[in-house]
This record gives structure tokens, C-alpha cells and sequence, in this order.
């Protein structure tokens, strides 16, 4: 029984996020030991598997080029320079070049490096939120939107839900905001939904932030060098790229790397340098960071190849699971949602170790990320992926059908059960 009064006691519970699996020090389905380097194939469990669980959109997790471009830096910097934080003594011309650059990128006058995108978000809200101002965000926001919104205002009555891409909804709540306004109100949304696959509605939002004066944040950590024509993000695919206050983007995903950033007008991104507390009083993002991230930008803005490449694999995997009869949430992104009904936490897990042993690595996502009764195969297909890698995981999904013999049937409530009142 745990001890209230004794802060550690619940550490030896099966209490917490994952605590099934922390209290058996699990590390097959949570922390799985990876024994090589990331890309399209790699080694698990002693034996080579077809990645389909990691956000290398791009394949450029196994670029020559920007290896070569890091270990340059790296003889030249090593891994510690520049020392301090940028407000003292670890800001270069690197740093700020880089910075305009990522500016030109998403069409904003300006822009800051942080060194991980979660504080990225957390850093930009804080700076310009406070206890009068009012923040709505999607239900199905990501963790470092919630930490954010709830962290950067006193108290939770600041912070105001939507149901997901339920723009009646949004404008519900906007109204209620504005009958008893005091200060700003800033939307926050994902681009693309990183966990479903689907698109935030950014002209439906665009024009709601416009009617009710408010400001808008994207996190589109999913959408940059992955969505639009020039891989500028979900706001260039929908045209609506000047519309959005703050663009944030994630060097994690796309860009194969670490960090993010914020871009906005000049006197916001100095605003955000001078009062984001998580990049003020943190280390510079070291050079090693800065000279790769330089080269990765130029090969993100000429990817159209890449882009095509990993949409067109999303498409076949897309295609070959749905002729299986699998349930694949219809998204416009390459992400490819696999949704299976039925799935406890245990037959899911049964599911990936059936998958992982004929060499195709998945997670699953269930409960408490998303509703009870379903389990959500999140496969990311990339530009490194070709038809054959299709086939081969097309064939151990049929196989995997077959021997558990799964139900595969997913009723329209169920579906906007698990997409909070939004179908996909």
C-alpha cells in the first residue's frame, strides 16, 4: 500500500504513465534497446527489422552529406562549443545566420534556435502569455502544448479546450472567451497531428483568429519539410503560411536531427529571445547542431524528389493495408494510422512482439493515449522506404490477420470515439 506522506513510495507501484511496464522493468515495448544507427533498417533484438516506428520523413537520418558536414564541425568545435548561453557568451554568427535562414524558410521576418522542440513550445508561450491572457487548444494538442498552455498561466480557468478539428466548437468557445475578455487569447494547434496523421483546418482556424482577434500559434512539428510544395509546412500547403502569428517547427522529425524554432515578426521573436526562460538560461545549441542543421535546411528545401518518394510509399502501404481490410484513418499527411478494434494493452502488445519476429518493428499506441478497446499502429513510411519494404510488411500484416485472427471492423462512432468527435 502506498505511503501518502512519503514522496517515493509510489515509485515502487505500477502507478503512473506506463507503470505496467515500469514495475517489470520492461524495455521489448517501452525503451527498446535499438543496436544501430537510424534508417530504414535496423537492429533489434540481435537481428536486422524494417523500421517503420521513427520520423526520418526525409531519409536523412543516413545522409553522407550532412555527416560529413557534422564531423567537420565537430574537429573543428568539438562537442562543447560554443560554451554559455546565447545571452552571455554562446552566441555566433552561425547562430544567427542559421536563424534568418530558418526565417526565409517559413516566410516570417524573423526567428529563435531552441535546443529541443518540447522547449521550444514551452519556452515561446510562457514568454508571451500571461495570467489575464486566455490559451484554447485542440483536445488532441500534443504534451508540450498542455505543459505549455497550463504551465505559462496562473491557474487552469485561462485555459480553454476544443474538440478536436471542430471548428463549431472552436468558435463556441471563442465567443465565450471574448464575452469576458480582459487580455490576448492565443490558439495553439498542431499542423499535423503526430499521433492521427490528419491536419489541423488552418483556413477554417485562420479565419476564426482573424474574427474574434486573437493570435495564432502552429506547432507544425509534423508538417515542416514534409507538407507544401517546398516542404515549408502545413501552413504553405493550405496557402495560408501569412496568416499564422507564430510558425514553430521541430528539428526531430524531418530534419533528422535536435532542436527547434520560432518565427514570427522581428519584435516578437526578440521579445521570445529576451523572455523564453527555457532558452535564456539554457547552453547554446553547440555548433556541431548549427553547421549540420545549415546543410539539412538546404537539402529540405530542394527535397521535392524525397517528398514525392515518401508520399508515394505511404500511399502503397496505405493501400496494401486497406486491401487487407485494416482500418487506416484517411489523412492527408504520410503518416499512416493502422487502427485495430478490440486491442488491450496486452493483445497489442502481443500484436508488435508477432510483427517484431518477422523482422517489421512497430509501436502501437493504447490506453491511456487514446481510448479504451482500440490499438493504433502509427507506421511512418520516409523517402528511404521502396516498394519492396511495402510488400514485405503489406505481407506480415495479412499474416498477422490471419493467425490471431483479428476482427477488423471499426464502426464510424468508434472512429470519432478515438478522434475526440472528429472523424478521420
Amino acid at each position: 500500500m502506498m505511503n501518502e506522506k512519503d514522496l517515493f513510495s509510489k515509485c515502487s507501484t505500477d502507478e503512473g504513465y506506463f507503470g505496467q511496464f515500469r514495475a517489470i522493468g520492461d524495455r521489448y515495448y517501452t525503451m527498446p534497446l535499438m543496436e544501430s544507427i537510424p534508417g530504414k533498417i535496423m537492429r533489434y533484438g540481435g537481428k536486422d527489422c524494417l523500421m517503420w516506428s521513427i520520423n526520418n520523413y526525409l531519409g536523412l537520418a543516413e545522409n553522407e552529406e550532412i555527416k560529413k558536414t557534422a564531423s567537420e564541425a565537430l574537429d573543428e568545435w568539438g562537442v562543447s562549443g560554443p560554451m554559455g548561453s546565447r545571452m552571455m557568451s554562446g552566441n555566433t554568427a552561425f547562430h544567427e545566420e542559421l536563424e534568418q535562414s530558418l526565417a526565409d524558410f517559413s516566410q516570417k521576418q524573423s526567428s529563435i534556435l531552441f535546443n529541443f522542440g518540447y522547449l521550444g513550445v514551452l519556452g515561446t508561450v510562457a514568454s508571451l502569455t500571461g495570467p489575464n491572457d486566455v490559451i484554447v487548444i485542440d483536445k488532441l494538442d500534443h504534451a508540450s502544448i498542455i505543459d505549455a498552455a497550463f504551465g505559462a498561466v496562473s491557474g487552469r480557468r485561462q485555459v480553454h479546450t476544443f474538440r478536436h478539428n471542430n471548428m463549431n466548437n472552436l468558435e463556441s468557445v471563442l465567443k465565450s472567451v471574448n464575452a469576458n475578455r480582459k487580455a490576448g487569447v492565443l490558439i495553439i494547434t498542431e499542423g499535423v497531428y503526430g499521433m492521427t496523421g490528419d491536419l489541423a483546418k488552418l483556413k477554417d482556424i485562420c479565419e476564426l483568429k482573424e474574427r474574434y482577434d486573437a493570435r495564432l500559434f502552429i506547432d507544425d512539428a509534423h508538417g515542416v519539410g514534409v507538407m507544401g510544395q517546398d516542404g515549408r509546412g502545413t501552413g504553405e500547403f493550405f496557402g495560408v503560411q501569412d496568416k499564422i502569428d507564430i510558425y514553430f517547427g521541430t528539428f526531430a522529425k524531418a530534419f533528422a536531427s535536435i532542436g527547434g524554432f520560432s518565427s514570427s515578426s522581428k519584435d516578437v521573436v526578440e521579445w521570445i529571445r529576451y523572455n523564453a526562460r527555457s532558452q535564456v538560461f539554457a547552453k547554446s545549441l553547440p555548433m556541431v547542431y548549427i553547421k549540420s542543421l545549415k546543410k539539412t535546411l538546404e537539402l529540405v528545401r530542394n527535397g521535392h524528389e524525397r517528398r514525392k518518394k515518401m508520399f508515394d510509399i505511404a500511399a502503397k502501404l496505405s493501400s496494401g493495408l486497406k486491401g487487407l481490410g485494416y482500418y487506416v484513418g484517411k489523412v492527408e499527411s504520410p503518416i499512416v494510422p493502422v487502427i485495430i478494434p478490440d486491442g488491450t494493452n496486452n493483445t497489442a502488445m502481443e500484436w508488435i512482439r508477432y510483427l517484431r519476429e518477422k523482422g517489421i518493428f512497430v509501436s502501437a499506441v493504447v490506453y491511456p493515449v487514446i481510448p479504451r478497446g482500440f490499438a493504433m499502429f502509427r507506421m511512418i513510411p520516409t523517402a528511404s522506404h521502396n516498394e519492396e519494404d511495402v510488400e514485405k510488411t503489406v505481407n506480415a500484416f495479412k499474416d498477422l490477420r490471419d493467425d490471431k485472427n483479428l476482427t477488423l471492423t471499426v464502426k464510424a462512432d468508434e472512429i470519432a470515439r478515438l478522434y475526440g468527435g472528429s472523424e478521420v
